[in-house]
């Protein structure tokens, strides 16, 4: 097994919105803001080759939306999805499976794609199957009010349009070879890969920790439905990840790919930080 970070682009969001009842005097500390308010984001996904399969956990933002939608976003850098494939020697047509951790424009746009002609949609990846849940497909595909603007008609119904959707069974055994958490605060049934590699226990954190600067328990997104719940899921997870020295994989931290964290008097605090190959070579 080979596991690679791909950039698939950068992205700003409002820090007072990541950072939930927090204080923008404490959380700028570790996300500091632009003029306006807005933290720096990125879109990290994982890939794993095993054997004859190509995995791709999460897809970024996508090329799709109209301008105006990407202008609220403040994209910046040259990162994409397709770049960061080449640079592997891979292409969107080698993927074999990809695995959404839920269904938020951030995490699963890059899944769909205009069609030649840009009269509808079409798989990003044609040879994939595309992996959800049913609990959470159906939570996305029925949107609350709170939830409505992240979940994207045109990223999700062409999914099951396409034939090429699958689920994973909460309770059966994983058809991907790595193992799941389920985790309720963000949104229903989000799934937080789980793998050993190299001697090691890599979890893939999606939303439930979004940045180092997320670890502290109080420290929860407002967009998260169920914040008192994050707040105990992540007690549980970080307290586990420090206990076992579980190497974190951060989707959303614009500066730090991997960290680790470690048990303080203060509670669960950030231990270190490491680039992908400084920990996997």
């Amino acid at each position: 097994m080979k596991i690679y970070p791909i950039e698939s682009g950068n992205f700003k969001l409002d820090g007072g919105a990541m950072f939930g009842v927090v204080p923008k005097s404490l959380w700028q500390k570790t996300n500091p803001a632009d003029e306006n308010n807005m933290i720096s984001m990125s879109m990290r996904c994982m890939l794993i080759e095993d054997g004859d399969r190509l995995i791709l956990v999460d897809t970024g933002l996508g090329s799709k939306q109209p301008d105006k939608f990407f202008s609220y976003y403040y994209l910046f850098g040259d990162f994409s999805l397709e770049k960061s494939l080449a640079s592997l020697g891979f292409h969107k047509n080698d993927i074999t499976d990809v695995f959404l951790t839920h269904l938020h424009f951030d995490h699963c746009g890059g899944a769909i794609q205009h069609n030649k002609t840009k009269t509808g949609y079409e798989p990003a990846f044609p040879n994939a199957r595309f992996w959800s849940n049913k609990n959470h497909w159906n939570w996305a595909v029925n949107p609350n009010p709170r939830e409505k603007a992240s979940f994207l008609k045109e990223n999700i119904l062409p999914i099951q349009e396409s034939g090429q959707l699958n689920f994973v069974e909460e309770n059966g055994e994983n058809q991907l070879g790595f193992d799941v958490i389920y985790v309720d605060g963000h949104t229903e049934k989000q799934m937080l890969p789980k793998l050993q590699y190299k001697g090691k226990t890599l979890v893939f954190m999606a939303d439930l920790l979004p940045t180092t600067g997320h670890i502290p328990l109080p420290y929860v997104m407002g967009y998260d439905t169920r914040p008192l719940l994050t707040l105990k899921e992540k007690e549980q997870f970080l307290n586990e990840a420090a206990d076992n020295e579980y190497v974190l994989f951060l989707e959303h931290d614009a500066y730090h790919p991997l960290c680790t964290v470690q048990h303080t008097e203060k509670g669960v605090r950030l231990k270190d930080v490491f680039t992908f190959n400084e920990v996997f070579g």
